[in-house]
């Protein structure tokens, strides 16, 4: 049974910040069903890495509620290989956001974290309270300390200024949106193009990173949104809350089910000289599902539905530049 709706968002001004990144548009689609007004602001008209342009804007603007999606992700290489820009970027982001909500008013803002937050060595399935018991997975550390410092920005102020700032910890995402570039994607939007490209050029093998032997558990950016609306309207609390499907599988096992769902048919190898990453990340989700909230997008659906949608942009991508 779902838990009761302490902040309907009826008739609210919601602001999207990260509108146009994969888990924001995501939200956006599914906001219109909820009767509220959209807020969102183009990068070329906000920066918010920049203080006085977030404070400025916001104190316009005028939301009453803030989901905080916005963030630099990356993958592996691109965390490894740009430290700071990671660090930085999001200290910036998330402390400017957050302070600017606190400055307007706001009546309540969800920030979005990073299941890499957790230690490299957490137990599985992870639970919220494993937050800080142990030394981070060293390939993306700069990005974790940074989401971290927002999860503990959102307690504070609500302990210092009684704000009713939440934060949701979503497992790996994909969907819609997702970023394909393979020098700063993720394992699962990198696999369907690799995928994709070997199809197409007649390769007989795909590559994958490492061992293979990494376990990793994927929720659709669709089914995330509806967990973080759930969060928004039904959870008032310091606590973050982790959001995930429940179930993992091998980088393997992953990369034979995009291979299936994109046509190769071509020989997976395991180049086991690139780093593994985590051993196996695995969210425990007991707390979101005791308030009533499950996954409904299934993995193999959700591929699929990505994968369409990369075919599509890449068909648009070519007949633009034609």
């Amino acid at each position: 049974m779902a838990s009761e709706v302490v902040y309907p968002l009826r008739g609210k001004r919601i602001w999207v910040a990260g509108h146009g990144g994969m888990v924001g548009s995501a939200i956006v689609r599914r906001l219109q069903a909820e009767g509220c007004e959209l807020l969102t602001a183009e990068r070329s008209q906000l920066d918010l890495k920049d203080q006085s342009q977030t404070y400025a804007w916001v104190a316009q603007a005028r939301p009453d509620a803030v989901f905080m999606a916005a963030a630099k992700v990356g993958g592996i290489v691109a965390n490894d290989s740009s430290p700071a820009d990671y660090l930085f970027d999001n200290l910036m982001i998330e402390a400017n956001v957050i302070e600017a909500a606190r400055r307007a008013g706001v009546e309540k803002l969800l920030f979005l974290g990073s299941s890499c937050i957790y230690p490299k060595a957490a137990p599985q399935p992870i639970p919220e309270e494993a937050l800080l018991t142990g030394p981070l997975e060293p390939t993306n550390e700069w990005y974790a300390i940074a989401k971290i410092a927002g999860i503990k920005l959102t307690q504070a102020y609500r302990r210092q200024h009684g704000c009713d700032f939440i934060s949701a910890m979503p497992t790996n995402l994909y969907g819609p949106f997702d970023n394909f570039d393979l020098t700063s994607s993720h394992v699962l939007p990198a696999l369907i193009r690799k995928a994709h490209t070997a199809k197409t050029s007649g390769q007989p093998s795909l590559e994958i990173w490492g061992t293979g032997r990494p376990r990793r558990e994927f929720l659709h950016a669709d089914d995330c949104a509806d967990a973080l609306v759930f969060l928004m309207t039904r959870y008032s609390g310091e606590q973050h809350v982790n959001v995930g499907s429940g179930e993992d599988l091998t980088i393997l096992e992953l990369a034979r089910l995009v291979s299936e769902v994109v046509g190769f048919r071509g020989e997976i190898v395991c180049d086991p000289r690139k780093p593994d990453g985590t051993p196996r990340k695995l969210m425990r989700a007991d707390r979101l599902r005791a308030m009533g909230w499950a996954p409904r997008i299934g993995l193999r659906e959700g591929v699929d539905d990505t994968y369409r949608w990369y075919l599509a942009d890449l068909a648009e991508r070519s007949g633009a530049a034609a």
